[in-house]
């Protein structure tokens, strides 16, 4: 018999690269939320086409939001900011269904949570309150140390003790006076000649067509990087620049490859005429962060595109197991993500076909999407279990 969890995970990764391919499917394998932050392509293939949710009003969402896609960075102005901080798969949809995937998400992560099924519901409960309770207000803002509470707040403090120099050090070595990157397992593998000879040319053509200095981004080394889950397998590279000059002034950079929204086969909402997969992520990421980073960049190589980050020492995600289940700690974290998912969707409004705030606001105030989301989370937070136990079985089979 066929196995079609599997079928159909093989078949939306088909084409990426063998090796990382196979390690992303044994992370997945590692537990049910890894299983779940990998196959967001299964979440909307199975998400029902005549659902009242619908008919929500229109937003610049995530597309795969849960628990672990909201994290801390430095912004344009040098602010340290909490946010949600993927967009890969960020479309114009309706504003549930990021709300839904992320409520869904807390059912799934149960126990990396470490809390049980009904406290789990009651999270979704009342990340669904001050989302709906934020989006009435009509009013976006933004999470930063002095705003933060909880486990975020722990967080952003936590990062005034790091230093670029030192995290530097975590991923290169100094030689003479210069910094190469390391080859790390599970994090940095080598790149040949040619995909650094390639990846060196894009960034000069890149920072030409911006005008920056030539000399901050003279590429000093470029390695293969292994990072996240559901992108393992595509192009990802971690490139080491001049910056500024000395060895503990140099930048790292992330070049990732981007494709096709895993929601686009399922949307009826017509999609701007995006230049490129990676300007799609982009556009959207600089029009949702209240502030976003400095150096985001859109690189094309022919019919492939990239977004170029800033790898920065200010970048992290709350580990979820500090919280230990204890359920003070985890409430403040899920309002403080359900406060941010609304201020990015009215941050958001009123841009090419986004509803504007009045819209959210009437939305907010009717009540009866709530309670399908969290009939619905709850029902396919089980499916996603079925699934991760298929797919498990029908792995160790293939191998």
């Amino acid at each position: 018999m066929t196995n079609q969890i599997v079928t159909r995970v093989e078949t939306f990764n088909a084409g990426r690269d063998p090796e990382l391919l196979q390690q992303k499917y044994e992370n997945m394998r590692s537990d049910v939320f890894t299983f779940y932050r990998g196959t967001c392509h299964l979440f909307y293939e199975d998400f029902p086409k005549n659902s009242p949710l619908n008919s929500a009003p229109l937003a610049w969402i995530c597309g795969d939001l849960h628990l672990e896609n909201f994290g801390s960075y430095k912004g344009d102005n040098r602010l340290v900011y909490f946010d949600i901080n993927d967009f890969d798969e960020a479309v114009l949809a309706p504003c549930t269904w990021d709300v839904v995937r992320f409520v869904t998400s807390i059912m799934v992560g149960d126990r990396a949570l470490g809390i049980d099924k009904s406290t789990a519901i009651n999270l979704g409960q009342q990340y669904l309150d001050n989302y709906s309770s934020t989006l009435a207000k009509g009013q976006a803002r933004s999470v930063e140390k002095e705003t933060a509470k909880g486990l975020v707040k722990d967080l952003l403090d936590s990062l005034d003790k790091r230093k670029r120099a030192d995290f530097l050090n975590r991923y290169t070595k100094v030689k003479r006076n210069r910094r190469y990157l390391a080859v790390i397992k599970n994090r940095i593998i080598p790149a040949t000649a040619e995909q650094q000879e390639r990846v060196k040319h894009l960034v000069a053509i890149w920072q030409e067509s911006q005008q920056y200095d030539t000399e901050f981004f003279q590429v000093l080394d470029v390695q293969k990087r292994i990072a996240g889950t559901g992108s393992l397998g595509l192009d990802r590279y971690v490139i080491l620049i001049e910056g500024k000059g000395s060895p503990d002034g140099n930048y790292l950079l992330d070049l990732k490859e981007t494709q096709t929204s895993s929601l686009e086969p399922y949307l009826d909402v017509i999609q701007p005429d995006w230049s490129s997969t990676a300007a799609r992520v982009i556009n959207i990421q600089q029009r949702v962060q209240g502030t976003p980073p400095a150096l985001l960049g859109i690189v094309v190589d022919g019919e492939k595109s990239y977004a170029l980050r800033e790898l920065q020492p200010t970048q992290d995600k709350v580990d979820l197991k500090t919280g230990d289940g204890k359920i003070s700690r985890l409430e403040k974290l899920i309002q403080t993500m359900g406060e941010i998912t609304a201020w990015d969707q009215l941050r958001s409004g009123g841009r090419q076909g986004s509803a504007i705030t009045d819209n959210f606001i009437d939305f907010a105030h009717s009540s009866d999407w709530r309670t399908n989301v969290l009939d619905y989370a709850h029902s396919y937070a089980q499916k996603v279990r079925e699934d991760y136990q298929q797919f498990c079985q029908g792995m160790v089979k293939n191998s």
